[in-house]
């Protein structure tokens, strides 16, 4: 009896609920609507609504079809594509943001493990160290602009190829990106990626604002392969292309730089300064000779006629030409000149008196005559 009366209870109190919520709907319906406008102010009219009897409904057969047409890979508007370029540009542009590149000052020691060279445009470095690159710019990018770096050779016969750690140094690599050469130090935003056609490597990092007190920003780069490594650059000159890129890709500015990856990059780095600075001083000093070509033309001139005169005499008579650098020297050296030829031309005289003498034309007539 109880639980029948339990069970009553429970059925009134449920029924008195329900009962409840009919009076609520019905009285919320009831309601008067509440006014719609449109942007400008003006109330929508009523018969611009649809009744909701004569609105279609979607049976499941078509909701299922619509739904599996549907991309499966939906694009995303973050989404970084590398460049596709099959010869990339190697040229600086600053472009509006006016884009500079520096490096942290060092010397040429053995102990460093980067340093950079002003004058070759080119960086050395150690394998596997981190390197600073300060990224300065005129004003602020774009939101979420990023910064790539992409390296490729600079020979025109090895550009189309990518640029690959050899198989050495990728097989005592772990990581998901031991194939890539650049490599961005501390960072967990640094995504790496590889052109499906031309192949090429690259690494991008989200552009982060100078911080307080500082003009520059700065990233960590690193090369995780030597210059010299058989089956990967093998000798073979890169170069760094440092852009700073919109999330679409658009390239807002570009910066490039040789890269070489030794054991000791400060004595390459001075080794390589010298043959510059000998090459550069080499070039002057044929320029030189050439504009004091002229002058001296007088000088060399008799040297010609002198061996084109007598092509029998020995070697050690033949004339060679000298430069002399100034005007007074080689006025000096002229008149040295000119006694010389003076002199020897004397003693030829001498030579041909004591040889043949004044009258011998004379005897021979002489005998000439007696002979007769």
């Amino acid at each position: 009896m109880e639980d029948s009366a339990l069970d009553l209870e429970r059925h009134d109190s449920f029924h008195d609920m329900w009962m409840d919520l009919k009076d609520n709907v019905y009285s919320a319906l009831e309601s008067p609507p509440i006014p719609v406008t449109y942007p400008d102010g003006s109330d929508v009219p009523d018969e611009a609504w649809v009744d909701q009897s004569q609105m279609p409904l979607l049976d499941s057969q078509t909701y299922n079809q619509l739904i599996s047409e549907l991309p499966v890979d939906m694009p995303q508007k973050d989404c970084i594509l590398p460049t596709s370029s099959t010869v990339p540009v190697t040229t600086d542009h600053p472009g509006d943001y006016q884009l500079e590149l520096r490096f942290q000052k060092s010397g040429t020691t053995k102990s460093v493990t980067s340093t950079f060279s002003e004058q070759l445009n080119k960086l050395f470095c150690r394998l596997a160290k981190t390197t600073p690159v300060e990224v300065l710019v005129s004003r602020e990018p774009p939101q979420n602009a990023i910064l790539r770096a992409t390296a490729v050779y600079k020979k025109s016969e090895h550009v189309a190829e990518a640029v690959r750690r050899c198989p050495h140094h990728q097989n005592k690599d772990s990581s998901d990106n031991k194939s890539h050469l650049i490599r961005v130090e501390g960072s967990q935003l640094a995504q790496y990626f590889e052109d499906p056609f031309t192949k090429r490597q690259s690494v991008t990092v989200p552009y982060e604002p100078p911080q307080l007190g500082s003009e520059m920003t700065t990233i960590l780069l690193s090369f995780m392969c030597n210059s010299s490594c058989m089956g990967g650059m093998n000798r073979r000159p890169i170069l760094t292309i440092l852009t700073l890129e919109t999330p679409e890709g658009l390239v807002l500015g570009r910066r490039c730089f040789e890269v070489r990856v030794c054991a000791c990059p400060g004595r390459d780095r001075k080794t390589e300064e010298e043959q510059a600075n000998k090459k550069e001083s080499g070039s002057k000093q044929t320029q030189k000779k050439r504009n004091l070509a002229p002058n001296t033309s007088s000088l060399t001139t008799p040297a010609k006629k002198m061996k084109s005169s007598s092509s029998g005499e020995d070697e050690e008579k033949e004339m060679i030409p000298l430069y002399i650098q100034g005007r007074k020297k080689w006025n000096l050296m002229k008149r040295i000149s000119d006694g010389l030829d003076l002199v020897e031309k004397e003693k030829k005289q001498l030579l041909v008196q004591e040889v043949l003498p004044t009258s011998g034309k004379r005897l021979l007539k002489k005998d000439r005559s007696d002979s007769d």
